[in-house]
């Protein structure tokens, strides 16, 4: 039976906190350690995050499995060490060589990665290798190659182009199933265009149907007044 205290909690996460720092938070705020969340976002990312309250974390496990749906932006021109802006760059595409792909070759190379595709995760992520986060092992100096995974992107939209000395800014917006990496779609894109990518901008815009509009933000968070009943999630 859930407890007149749990709840699901709708969070618009800040850059540069961890998902973990976010659980700290409501930990704090909620006065309980029963606190959970579902559906990692990393640092550089924003937007939505579920969180478990007392007994409602037993439902989290039920919500991390729910499509999603994100904004970003994929910088072509250069690969990184972790498919994001975070990682140290990897030798650059000629300035003329991105000068040169013209806007229907990156929608041909979107629509290759739309649908139910075999995805290979960054390495850099929070995919268990042996019983060990991948990410933890980069960290450790070991060489990681992970196997593929079947994912589904239902939509992998191109919003707008921005052109630089350099690089090309692609701002996206992805619906995809649980597990889908944007990183992987933004590397794979940028090395099927043969110029390298990388994503610099991630926002979850929706898990399910819950919509970030709804999500309230950490400063002057009520987490009574916010959180909703079990039965609404």
């Amino acid at each position: 039976m859930y407890g007149v205290n749990s709840g699901i909690l709708l969070v618009d996460k800040p850059q540069g906190m961890t998902s973990h720092d976010v659980v700290a938070r409501v930990r704090r705020l909620a006065g309980t350690r029963k606190v959970g969340h579902a559906g990692t976002l990393d640092p550089m990312a924003t937007g939505l995050l579920l969180i478990g309250i007392e007994t409602s974390t037993r439902l989290l496990h039920h919500l991390v499995g729910l499509d999603k749906e994100y904004l970003a932006t994929v910088r072509l021109g250069w690969g990184t060490t972790t498919d994001d802006a975070e990682g140290e760059a990897l030798p650059a595409a000629s300035a003329e060589a991105v000068a040169a792909i013209a806007r229907a070759a990156v929608e041909a190379g979107m629509a290759e990665l739309t649908g139910t595709i075999d995805q290979v995760p960054s390495a850099v992520s929070a995919v268990k290798v042996d019983g060990k986060r991948a990410y933890q092992r980069v960290r450790d100096g070991e060489a990681v190659e992970l196997a593929a995974r079947t994912v589904t992107v239902s939509a992998f939209e191109l919003l707008d182009v921005r052109e630089g000395a350099g690089w090309l800014d692609l701002d996206v917006r992805v619906a995809c199933s649980s597990g889908t990496y944007v990183r992987a779609l933004a590397r794979d894109l940028g090395a099927a265009l043969g110029v390298g990518g990388h994503l610099t901008a991630l926002r979850r815009t929706r898990i399910g149907r819950f919509d970030v509009a709804e999500a309230g933000s950490l400063e002057g968070l009520d987490v009574a007044a916010a959180r909703l009943a079990p039965a609404e999630a």
